[in-house]
């Protein structure tokens, strides 16, 4: 089938990208606006596994975590409409990335490192903590994982948004606004732009 056919069958909006983003935060308030179920695949994977990340990873180590990933984003990519925010390394296997795609529109939301740095700070004064990807502190990685990561969202994503100076409100907007546009399309990519819109509130996730 080709990706028209699911554009109008209600093609799944699928955020990607790294945390901090603000994909959980955007993902529900873009799913009420749409009036649609909204699934987080790393909130799914807590539920089965009845613990939280950071004690899944600790137990089993990242191929672990991967493994379950895997069998979670295969599981609600077969459903539609949906809005679906990803774990931050979602992009690091190949079968996610094509499995999120066929029946989903991949928007990368995208951050500045100083800003993904300043909101992890901000989470973990409040007590919400983030495993190690690296074995290094997880606010000190975030350069270096990013720059590793940015060609995969970049490759995996239809179009992206940066939330740096943009709140949940105008982000929300602009994916509905260019959901709206490409619906009727049928190109693959779509060109991301740079919005000259001002903050109402600052992403805090």
């Amino acid at each position: 089938r080709s990706r028209l056919f699911f554009w109008t069958e209600g093609m799944n909006v699928v955020l990607i990208g790294y945390r901090c983003c603000g994909k959980t935060e955007v993902g529900q308030f873009l799913a009420d606006k749409m009036n649609r179920p909204f699934l987080d695949t790393d909130a799914l994977i807590e539920q089965r596994s009845g613990s939280a990340i950071e004690a899944t990873v600790a137990a089993g180590g990242w191929d672990h975590f991967r493994d379950c990933e895997r069998l979670v984003v295969a599981e609600v990519s077969k459903k539609s409409p949906l809005v679906i925010a990803t774990g931050g390394g979602v992009v690091l296997d190949e079968d996610n990335v094509r499995n999120l795609r066929e029946k989903g529109w991949l928007v990368w939301l995208k951050a500045p490192a100083r800003v993904l740095r300043e909101r992890m700070s901000r989470d973990r004064r409040h007590g919400k903590g983030r495993p190690s990807l690296t074995d290094a502190d997880p606010l000190d990685e975030i350069e270096a994982v990013l720059k590793q990561r940015e060609p995969l969202y970049e490759k995996a994503s239809d179009w992206a948004v940066d939330t740096a100076e943009l709140g949940i409100v105008e982000v929300t907007s602009l994916i509905l606004d260019e959901f709206q546009k490409v619906s009727g399309k049928k190109q693959k990519r779509i060109i991301s732009t740079q919005s000259p819109l001002r903050p109402l509130r600052r992403i805090e996730n």
